[in-house]
């Protein structure tokens, strides 16, 4: 009986190593953890995700025989969700060269190589246009900014001690916020606001005359993951081949090209 119980655990023990094993790290699938992010990851009238990130993580997939699929997170738990492999990547123009809370984004994942170039901006009403055309008059203000993005990290900077933050779960909810008055102004990506300010239900919005540091975009992986050399080389083909070009001019961002094989984060 001892040695039919002992048996018993050991397969049992040999199934949970397995499905823990297989659960931590999706096998054969890329699973990228993305929010509604125009024009990177966003969904279409079927409801099916579309984008500049969702078609080069498309060919990705393609080039190392791996499934690819979308995990709508919040940005906030991205960390968490790497962690915890409901995810094995973030690809959602993930800003690498940026911190949080004062820590390099380094410090919590590797990096793949940087493909894009981007930019925080700030977002205010038309009709605040000559009240906030500096950045030292944002300062003490209150804004709006995605939680644990880096726009919250340069939002913390423009408003100064004495400013407040409102965290929204996605970048697109802080134009809400700053059209209904709840804040002066929001600090996002420009390659969101370009898409929404000025526009629709939008168009008494406007991104403010105020330059701030230039951004990379890069896929974030977990510590020490055999995906980010795997991904990298898929990246350096799919430029060679001129497949990533051909994404930036269908999603209008052929000037933000820009594969830095040498990046690290």
């Amino acid at each position: 009986m001892k040695r039919i119980g002992f048996l018993v655990s050991a397969v049992l023990l040999i199934c949970i190593v397995s499905f823990t094993s297989c659960s931590n790290n999706n096998s054969g699938k890329l699973i990228c953890g993305v929010t509604e992010f125009e024009p990177m990851n966003f969904r279409d009238a079927k409801g099916d995700w579309i984008g500049f990130d969702t078609e080069l993580a498309k060919l990705t997939g393609q080039k190392l025989k791996m499934k690819v699929e979308f995990q709508e997170i919040e940005w906030n738990s991205k960390y968490q969700e790497l962690e915890a492999g409901t995810i094995n990547c973030i690809w959602n123009g993930f800003t690498a060269n940026a911190s949080e809370n004062g820590t390099p984004r380094s410090n919590y994942v590797d990096f793949s190589y940087s493909y894009l170039r981007n930019q925080q901006c700030i977002v205010i009403k038309i009709d605040k246009a000559n009240e906030f055309n500096t950045i030292e008059k944002l300062n003490g203000k209150t804004a709006a900014a995605e939680s644990g993005s880096a726009g919250e990290a340069a939002a913390k900077d423009i408003i100064g001690d004495n400013g407040k933050i409102i965290g929204s779960t996605a970048q697109i909810n802080t134009f809400i916020e700053v059209k209904s008055g709840a804040v002066d102004f929001a600090v996002v990506d420009v390659l969101l606001a370009e898409r929404i300010a000025g526009i629709g239900d939008y168009s008494d919005l406007a991104i403010a005359n105020i330059k701030l540091d230039y951004e990379v975009y890069a896929v974030g992986f977990k510590k020490g993951s055999s995906l980010t050399q795997q991904v990298n080389k898929a990246l350096k083909e799919l430029y060679d081949e001129g497949k990533i070009m051909e994404l930036a001019k269908k999603y209008g961002l052929v000037d933000s090209v820009v594969l830095d094989t040498n990046f690290r984060g």
